[in-house]
């Protein structure tokens, strides 16, 4: 008699066959475990310089300098900065002439904070390009830094406040040298680091940090500390992070700051959290996370990620037009950089691109060649005039486009976008990576137990949606002369808090869901050209800022929208003092044509409220997208590649004040038209002039 299996095992064997035909099928997915995760885990396996016990934190290391490439837009910024003002600026400003220069010359006279202030952002540029000429020139003053090393340890010009040493520039060059030990580990940056730090621990309390901005600012020289022993293990070191905190002004206030002026906020309110990686102590974490809200609380009710400090936040003037430094704006930027790090915190990045995207970018015009000293949410004209006391400042040119528009933001800029560039990708302590700030970009990077892989980025991030991550091997098996099969680490993709309904795929795949303002964390064994798509939905979301006038603004993802005007240019030689600050000055062989200033006037009218509904939605709100620009450049009305339409009336009582500075928002009864008018919108980052925090119209009144 024939025997014929059961029902049951026959169901046994399809199920599983079912299951293996699944399983190859699907084994590139399968093998992958994607998580919404708040932080990136702790752990042993760093491939860079970690945190050194005692420390703690550093949830996130830099990678070195240069080996994170940004590629599209973000590579045109360092193109047009090294062709532009930071790249040619030795050419041109006194300050940083060789001749009687501080830095190269204890007798010199000139240089003191505009070198090192240029040299940090120009070291970084010309390493990520990897520009032979640029790289020359800064090898020329790192040189000068090690030749006038002093024999007691001292680094650079000795300079004196009230008979006590002045340390401010020293700060600023403690970091321009960690930049060049990346890129050379150059021993002799250890060796000075150390003997400096040496000196610093032996000069006396009373004489340490006194003057004005070395004591708003100490917590950077507490960064290089930490930075140099991670690298030594020197434990002579961890005293002088506990000295530096005694003796540097006090950021831990509770609904207070120690300072006003803008850009000592902007690089100062980390000190606690900096003095917490020695400590543990979470209140000193707490604190930094306080100065960042009430700076904002009191003075920063307005889009683009800054607040009204032109050049100091004064009681009573919250008003979009304030603006803040350019100073201010890379400050920012860098200490959000550092608190990345330092917490893995991903809103630190989702604050560092609401800074770099609506407001840096605006702050230079698109050559790269001229800045302005303010730039603001809300400013209908860039020119030369005294706007005192509407700004705080009573000089002339403090909003006009200039190659000398101050002489510390003419120097300092200049680390902004490189700074960024740098930090796109991170490494974690658990052998993986993680992607930060998107932007096109290729990162050559450690993983697992020292291997070599490329992350290529290809995103036209932050005016789409899609981000395709494609993961590259480099490690080549000796024996063979093949690439090794397989790598196993973890990736974690930030996922903005903006970014609803976010989801990723792997090789073409199922899309999985993942959290807005966490990670996605990417655990896979992964083969060479495995793809991951990133999807970041970008809507059409609106803020209310009560304490100024109930304004609205409107946000697409990351962006946040202007009002189109037109821009009306006025080219000014740059050496008229009527829109030039006195404080800055050209070498005597510049040419000072190829440097114009640049006044900038509305060419329309621009006085409008926002027309809203009930739930302060802006009516007949669309989207238009148009082509990638051919240079790679979107930040400019012409080329922005998202342009939106919606309804406004204009405010006939809002116009210019006595000084000739956008006025006051208008109240909330001012009369609006009862005519609308159709209004075009594009990201604020792309307008010079803009109004990004509008009187509202509700459409029912």
């Amino acid at each position: 008699m024939e025997k014929t299996a059961s029902p049951s095992l026959t169901c046994r064997v399809r199920k599983t066959v079912i299951a293996l035909i699944l399983l190859f099928s699907l084994g590139p997915y399968v093998q992958a475990q994607i998580t919404s995760v708040a932080l990136p885990a702790m752990g042993t396996a760093a491939n860079y310089p970690a945190y050194r016990a005692p420390l703690r934190g550093g949830r996130l290391l830099k990678l070195p300098v240069g080996h994170v490439q940004p590629r599209g837009w973000l590579r045109q910024y360092l193109l047009r900065q090294r062709d532009g003002l930071n790249g040619q600026l030795g050419t041109i400003s006194a300050w940083l002439d060789k001749r009687d220069n501080q830095w190269l010359s204890d007798a010199g006279d000139h240089g003191w904070e505009e070198v090192p202030y240029w040299l940090r952002g120009y070291a970084s540029l010309a390493y990520i390009l990897d520009d032979e000429a640029l790289k020359a020139e800064a090898q020329t003053w790192f040189e000068a830094v090690f030749a006038n090393i002093k024999e007691d340890g001292f680094l650079g010009p000795r300079n004196t406040s009230d008979g006590r040493p002045e340390l401010w520039a020293q700060m600023i060059m403690l970091w321009a040298l960690q930049t060049y030990y990346e890129h050379s580990a150059d021993q002799r940056v250890l060796t000075a680091m150390t003997n400096y730090f040496k000196w610093e621990m032996a000069l006396p309390d009373e004489q340490f940090l006194k003057s004005y901005w070395e004591n708003k600012r100490g917590g950077d020289n507490e960064w290089s500390v930490i930075w140099l022993y991670n690298r030594t293990g020197d434990a002579a070191l961890l005293p002088l992070i506990r000295k530096l905190h005694q003796n540097t002004a006090d950021w831990t206030m509770t609904d207070d700051l120690p300072n006003w002026h803008g850009v000592n906020v902007a690089q100062g309110f980390r000190e606690p959290a900096t003095y917490y990686v020695l400590t543990g102590d979470e209140n000193m974490l707490r604190a930094a996370y306080a100065n960042q809200y009430e700076i904002r609380r009191r003075y920063g009710q307005v889009p683009g990620g800054m607040y009204g400090a032109d050049e100091n936040a004064r009681t009573g003037r919250g008003d979009p037009r304030q603006g803040a430094e350019t100073c201010a704006l890379v400050e920012q930027m860098a200490s959000d950089e550092i608190m990345m790090g330092i917490t893995g915190d991903p809103a630190w990045a989702d604050h560092c691109e609401d800074v770099a995207l609506n407001s840096f970018t605006a702050a230079l015009m698109p050559d790269m060649r001229s800045l302005r000293y303010i730039t603001s949410p809300n400013m209908a004209v860039s020119d030369g005039r005294n706007h005192a006391p509407s700004i705080d400042n009573s000089l002339y040119g403090m909003l006009s486009m200039s190659p000398f528009s101050s002489r510390c933001c003419q120097h300092n800029h200049g680390m902004g976008w490189p700074y960024y560039a740098e930090h796109l990708v991170m490494a974690t302590t658990d052998g993986g990576l993680a992607t930060m700030l998107y932007a096109e970009s290729e990162t050559r990077a450690l993983v697992a137990n020292g291997r070599r892989i490329r992350l290529e980025q290809q995103a036209h991030y932050p005016f789409d949606e899609r981000v395709q991550l494609t993961v590259h091997l480099e490690d080549v098996l000796a024996s063979e002369g093949r690439l090794r099969a397989e790598v196993t680490f973890p990736l974690y993709l930030r996922i903005p808090s903006w970014a609803e309904g976010a989801s990723v795929s792997i090789n073409g795949r199922k899309s999985v869901r993942v959290e807005a303002g966490k990670y996605a964390l990417v655990q896979r064994t992964w083969k060479e050209g495995d793809r991951l798509v990133l999807t970041l939905p970008m809507r059409m979301t609106t803020r209310i800022w009560p304490t100024n006038q109930s304004s609205v603004s409107v946000d697409y993802g990351p962006l946040t929208l202007s009002l189109r005007i037109g821009e009306r240019y006025h080219k000014r030689d740059s050496r008229d003092r009527e829109i030039v600050q006195d404080d800055s000055h050209w070498q005597e062989t510049a040419d000072a044509s190829l440097w114009p200033a640049w006044e900038i006037f509305a060419d329309t009218p621009w006085n409008y409220a926002l027309v809203v509904d009930e739930h302060n939605r802006p009516l007949n709100f669309k989207v238009s997208r148009r082509p990638w620009p051919a240079d790679d450049f979107p930040f400019t009305l012409d080329a922005v590649p998202l342009t939106f339409t919606a309804l406004g009336r204009q405010v006939p009582s809002w116009g210019y004040d006595a000084t000739g500075m956008t006025a006051l928002l208008p109240t909330p009864f001012d009369a609006r038209a009862s005519q609308t008018t159709p209004l075009t919108l594009v990201p604020m980052g792309a307008a010079r002039l803009r109004i990004s925090a509008f009187p509202r119209a509700v459409c029912n009144q």
